[in-house]
């Protein structure tokens, strides 16, 4: 299946670094009327000075204040381990690796949640058009956006950050835990 005009075009203009600087120095919280209210019992809530500590400034940029990473510039772009992606803030397991295609657009995308209750959405207007937000619905971080031109089954594509995301490999996944520890610091190939 090939995609329409609309998207090759778009993913030629991010492809070639075109439209990335305009969406990295354009999407962000800061000031904004943004809240979020996790849905889930097991909720992280944190203010933004204790996450300022446990993240890394890149983390906290994206995650808490809806920055993009640059196109191509994330390590989990084209990463192909077989696993588990992790929320990178609270460890929260978002998507299976199974669900991972190459968009080439530059940042990793997947076809859906790996639970129907793992991500949120959130209406997003800070480029002047209407977008839909992916958030982690635990924390409220910051993942990316999901748009309607991915591939089948869903036909959805939850473009999202690299550094919004700790990998765990499948022989690790059973360490995450039910419910999983807040990472607060990455994956470390034990509990998060």
């Amino acid at each position: 299946m090939t995609p329409p005009e609309d998207v090759m075009f778009r993913r030629d203009l991010l492809r070639f670094g075109l439209v990335a600087p305009l969406v990295a120095c354009s999407s962000s919280w800061a000031g904004s009327e943004r809240t979020f209210q996790s849905p889930r019992t097991d909720r992280v809530d944190l203010p933004a000075e204790k996450w300022r500590v446990l993240l890394t400034a890149e983390e906290f940029h994206v995650l808490r204040e809806a920055g993009t990473e640059r196109a191509f510039t994330g390590d989990l772009h084209d990463h192909h381990g077989d696993g588990v992606y992790v929320c990178a803030g609270c460890g929260l397991p978002l998507f299976d690796s199974k669900t991972k295609f190459d968009s080439g657009t530059g940042w990793p995308s997947f076809f859906q949640p790996i639970a129907a209750d793992a991500v949120g959405s959130l209406t997003d207007a800070s480029l002047g058009v209407v977008r839909t937000e992916s958030v982690c619905n635990r924390c409220g971080g910051h993942l990316g956006h999901v748009f309607d031109d991915g591939p089948k089954p869903t036909g959805l594509r939850y473009c999202m950050n690299s550094v919004s995301l700790d990998f765990v490999p499948r022989a690790d996944v059973s360490k995450i835990g039910e419910p999983p520890t807040v990472r607060l610091g990455g994956w470390q190939g034990g509990a998060p």
